[in-house]
C-alpha cells in the first residue's frame, strides 16, 4: 500500500522520517521515527486532543471531548513526502490523515475540514484554486519576551529603519538568508514565486504559484517551518505574528480564489471574458459571510491589533477592481485569470482552516446566489468598520453563524470555539507592562 514511499525513502538514503500533522492551531505536531521503524509500521495513532491544543499547550473546556482520550488512526499521504533540508541527518517529512477506528475522517482535523469544503465544490464540479501571499517579519534574537522586538542586523551592520516598501537593495540586506530560503523551498517543492520588501522594517513577502487548495495549505504550513529554520540558522527570528511590532504595519495571507471547471476554463469568466454569475454570487458570499467567522482569519487577540485603518489591512467587506483599500480585491486580470482577493487573513492563521472557510463563505454565496453590492473605485478606508472589534464578539458572531456549521463541522466548529475561549481565558490573566507602566503608582 505504501510501497510508493517506502522507495522513496530507500532511495535518498533517508534515516529518520518526522510523521506530522497540523494541530487547530496550525502547529506541526507528530512523531520522528527512524525509517526502519516507519517501513514496518507506517501507520500511528495519536489521541484527538492533539489536534485540539490551545496556542499556550492547553485544552479547552468542552463537553464535546472523548473523556477516554481514546486514539486516532494516522495514515501517510504519501503526495505530502519531502525531504528535510535542515536536518543534520537524511530525514523526511510525511503529513498524516486523521481518521476514527471505523475509518471515518476525524472532524476536528484541519486538513479533513479542507477536504470537507472542496467535496462541497466537487458536487458542483468545480475545483477551487488558490494563490497565498505570505507576509511575515525578520527579527533579532528575543529571548525574553518582556523586550520589544527590533528589526535584524543586515549586511552593512545597520538596523533598518523607516519604511522600504518594494526596495531591493533591503531584501540584499538579508541575501544569504533568501538564498537558503529559496533553496530549501526548491528541495521540498514548495513554488514559492515573487520576494518583496513590504512596507514594515525587515517585513517581507513571498508570493506562491496558484493550484489546488489542499496542496497550498500544505505548501503553507511547511513554508512556515521553512522560513523559521532559515532564520535560525542566520542567528535571526522569523515572525507570522500578525502584528509583531507596536509602530510597525501588521503582516497577512492575501488568498487569491478561483474556481475551475471540469474542462478547465475559470468558472469566474463567460465564454466571452466577462464576469461570470459566480464570480459575483462568490464574492456575495464573501461580503456576507466574513464578518461573522472571523475567528478563522483573526484567531488571537493580537490578530485584531492589525485590523485598523491605520495599518493598510481591510476595515470592511467592500469590493473593487484593482483597489487596495477594500477587503475584497479584484486584481486587474482577464478570463482565465480572473480571481478574488481575500485580503482580511492575518498570516498568523491555520491556512486549511483560513482556505476552507474564505471558500466556505464563496459557496454559501454560490448556493444562496447573493449579489454584492457595486464596486467601490475610491478608497475605502474612510467607512464605517464592518468586523467584530474583539475576540469575544467575534466567537459570538461564529457561534450564530448556522451556515457554517453545516459545512465546517458543527462539532469542529464547537471545539473550534472552545478553543478560542480558553485562549482568551489565558490571555486575560496575563498583566501586561502596559498597565505596571501607567497603573501601578498612578491610580
Amino acid at each position: 500500500m505504501y510501497e510508493d514511499i517506502f522507495n522513496w525513502l530507500k532511495d535518498r538514503g533517508i534515516t529518520e522520517v518526522e510523521c506530522i500533522l497540523p494541530d487547530i492551531t496550525g502547529v506541526a505536531r507528530g512523531k520522528i521515527i527512524p525509517k526502519d521503524k516507519f517501513i514496518s509500521e507506517p501507520e500511528m495513532r495519536l489521541p484527538e486532543a492533539v489536534l485540539l491544543q490551545t496556542v499556550t499547550g492547553e485544552y479547552p473546556q468542552s463537553s464535546l471531548l472523548d473523556t477516554t482520550d481514546a486514539d486516532m488512526e494516522l495514515k501517510p499521504d504519501s503526495s505530502t513526502i519531502r525531504f528535510v533540508p535542515w536536518a543534520q541527518d537524511p530525514t523526511a517529512s510525511i503529513i498524516f490523515d486523521c481518521y476514527s477506528p471505523q475509518a471515518l475522517p476525524i472532524e476536528t482535523a484541519p486538513r479533513n475540514v479542507l477536504k470537507r469544503v472542496l467535496k462541497r465544490f466537487e458536487n458542483l464540479e468545480l475545483e477551487p484554486i488558490i494563490a497565498p501571499e505570505m507576509e511575515f517579519y525578520l527579527i533579532s534574537p528575543n529571548p525574553d519576551p518582556d523586550v520589544p522586538l527590533k528589526p535584524p542586523v543586515g549586511r552593512t551592520g545597520r538596523i533598518e529603519f523607516g519604511r522600504r516598501s518594494y526596495a531591493v537593495d533591503a531584501v540584499n540586506e538579508f541575501d544569504p538568508l533568501f538564498e537558503e530560503i529559496y533553496d530549501h523551498c526548491h528541495a521540498q517543492n514548495l513554488e514559492v514565486d515573487t520576494l518583496i520588501h513590504e512596507i514594515g522594517a525587515a517585513q517581507m513577502e513571498i508570493n506562491f504559484l496558484h493550484g489546488h487548495a489542499l496542496d497550498l495549505a500544505d505548501q503553507v504550513f511547511l513554508f512556515k517551518r521553512t522560513v523559521r529554520e532559515s532564520a535560525f540558522h542566520h542567528n535571526m527570528y522569523a515572525t507570522f505574528m500578525a502584528k509583531p511590532m507596536e509602530c510597525e504595519p501588521g503582516s497577512a495571507m492575501h488568498i487569491h480564489q478561483s474556481l475551475r471547471r471540469a474542462n478547465g476554463q475559470n468558472a469566474f469568466s463567460n465564454a466571452d471574458g466577462s464576469p461570470s454569475d459566480l464570480f459575483f454570487y462568490f464574492i456575495g458570499g464573501l461580503q456576507k459571510y466574513l464578518p461573522q467567522t472571523m475567528p478563522f482569519f483573526a484567531p488571537y487577540v493580537n490578530s485584531f491589533r492589525r485590523l485598523t485603518r491605520y495599518t493598510a489591512a481591510p476595515t470592511n467587506v467592500e469590493w473593487g477592481y484593482d483597489n487596495r483599500t477594500v477587503g475584497l480585491r479584484v486584481p486587474r486580470a482577464a478570463g482565465q485569470s480572473r480571481r478574488i482577493e481575500n485580503r482580511l487573513a492575518g498570516v498568523d492563521v491555520n491556512p486549511y482552516l483560513a482556505f476552507a472557510c474564505s471558500l466556505a463563505c464563496g459557496y454559501l454565496g454560490i448556493k444562496e446566489q447573493i449579489t454584492p453590492n457595486s464596486p467601490m473605485n475610491t478608497s475605502a478606508y474612510a467607512l464605517p468598520y464592518q468586523f467584530p472589534t474583539t475576540v469575544e464578539e467575534s466567537i459570538e458572531r461564529l457561534r450564530q453563524c448556522e451556515p457554517i456549521y453545516d459545512l465546517l463541522g458543527e462539532r469542529f466548529v464547537e471545539l473550534y470555539i472552545a478553543v478560542k475561549e480558553q485562549e482568551v481565558s489565558e490571555y486575560f490573566r496575563v498583566i501586561s507592562p502596559w498597565e505596571r507602566k501607567y497603573l501601578l503608582l498612578h491610580v
